[in-house]
């Protein structure tokens, strides 16, 4: 098996708010708004919406009742801590930066290198409406 991901689903606060947020985000990073769907899992009580990319599927989905005035933290228990996007290049960092700032996320850290997580690794850190924290990436890997 190669360790590809299909799909990706975040717990957000507020749908609506964060529809209007990753309706930008989205095509930032590739996606195509018109693959944009929406629907209800009646099962397991929550909306969700989805976004499609022909390498990965990315959706959020409302909270349940019991859990919607929790306090999103990214160091709870089975929390995502944070979600890496990877760049083809360190040019394409700088190049989305801007990019990002305009879909009103907060910039948490700039483009630059960062020595702590690899010689080469260049990065730029940002967290949605919601606090939830993203990362766009490139790093020069060995192929060994």
């Amino acid at each position: 098996m190669k360790p590809i991901i299909d799909h990706i689903q975040i717990t957000v606060k507020n749908l609506e708010i964060a529809e209007a947020f990753y309706d930008k985000l989205m095509p930032v990073l590739g996606f195509d708004l018109a693959k944009k769907s929406k629907g209800t899992v009646q099962a397991h009580e929550f909306d969700v919406v989805e976004y499609f990319h022909p390498l990965l599927i990315f959706g959020i989905n409302s909270p349940r009742k019991a859990f919607k005035n929790d306090i999103i933290h990214r160091r709870k228990p089975g929390a995502l801590h944070h979600l890496a996007f990877k760049a083809e290049s360190r040019e394409a960092v700088d190049r989305l930066y801007p990019q990002i700032k305009a879909t009103g996320a907060t910039i948490v850290d700039p483009p630059k290198f960062y020595p702590q997580h690899g010689e080469s690794y260049y990065a730029l850190f940002f967290k949605d409406t919601e606090g939830i924290k993203y990362e766009i990436v490139f790093e020069e890997r060995g192929t060994g």
